[in-house]
């Protein structure tokens, strides 16, 4: 990793989206059957097909197939479309996990009133 280029939310690595014609193709065609599919579970909910066994199951398996080629178009949108970007994240330390001062990351020293302590114990703010 380049040293330079380690600012914090600094791109590292930018690829651009291939746009391949057979993906947008693709996407077309499973759009055109996601709107088919939902089209027939909205006709088979008003018509009443979920009140016998079978009609359930079928709807059921209709809002499956919804679903599932939603999550295709979704999957080359963002393999074909989408740009590869990578971003530098910069870690932090343990103290400031544990919502920490930096100037506590220390520990306190033992010179510490007993008053202070109710002070800060009372109101967290409070400066020394």
């Amino acid at each position: 990793m380049p040293s330079g280029d380690s600012d914090y939310g600094a791109i590292h690595r930018y690829e651009p989206p291939r746009e391949s014609t057979a993906a947008a193709i693709a996407i077309v065609l499973l759009t055109v059957l996601e709107v088919v599919f939902v089209g027939m579970f909205t006709y088979g909910i008003a018509t009443g097909w979920g009140l016998d066994p079978f009609g359930n199951m079928f709807l059921g398996g209709l809002l499956t197939l919804v679903f599932v080629n939603l999550s295709f178009i979704l999957m080359l949108y963002r393999k074909e479309f989408l740009p590869d970007v990578m971003v530098v994240k910069k870690r932090r330390r343990k103290w400031e996990d544990l919502y920490v001062r930096q100037e506590d990351a220390e520990g306190q020293t033992t010179d510490v009133s007993v008053w202070d302590s109710i002070k800060r114990a009372v109101y967290p703010y409070y400066k020394r």
